[in-house]
């Protein structure tokens, strides 16, 4: 079965306050959603048209798994939390199997 990936670039980071506050409450859900961090961080090199800003790359042992942890009350609640604290192009991604 292919596994599932959230792949989020952040384009601007406007309320740091907002994003801790959104990284408190995610990390919490995204690991009871059985999701684990591959990468995080402001370390990029962007090429392209891509923006050199914060990247986070998790894996769900399947696709379903990613789009249900995204869609638990635990994680939309971290959303809420972030709110327009930051601009990012957030998307949920099928392996290869």
């Amino acid at each position: 079965m292919p596994k599932g990936y959230w792949v989020s670039a952040y384009r601007t980071i406007s309320d740091p306050e907002k994003l801790a506050a959104y990284s408190k409450l995610a990390g919490p859900a995204v690991e009871a959603g059985g999701g684990r961090v591959l990468a995080r961080g402001s370390r990029v090199v962007a090429h392209d048209a891509g923006i050199a800003e914060r990247t986070v790359l998790i894996e769900f042992d399947s696709f379903e798994q990613a789009v249900a942890a995204h869609e638990s009350a635990a994680y939309q609640e971290a959303l809420v939390a972030l709110s327009d604290g930051v601009e990012r192009d957030f998307r949920i991604v099928e392996g290869i199997d």
